[in-house]
């Protein structure tokens, strides 16, 4: 499960931009966002690379986080 720091993301429409661009990929993905730690976090069948991606797209800059 990929989580992404987004450190340009920071109000509730950046959140919906974000989600919106993910949903559009892959409508099943769950997405969790903690805007207050500017984390993404998406389980989804799609590559990390496919979801860092479409959050670029959205026009922000998201970075993998190292895996736990």
């Amino acid at each position: 499960m990929p989580k992404f720091q987004v450190q340009d993301m920071s109000c509730q429409h950046c959140e919906a931009s974000i989600k919106a661009a993910l949903k559009a990929l892959d409508p099943q993905a769950d997405i969790q966002v903690d805007l207050a730690s500017h984390v993404v976090t998406i389980a989804s069948s799609l590559t990390s690379t496919a979801l860092e991606n479409a959050i670029r797209d959205a026009g922000y800059t998201p970075v993998l986080a190292p895996s736990t």
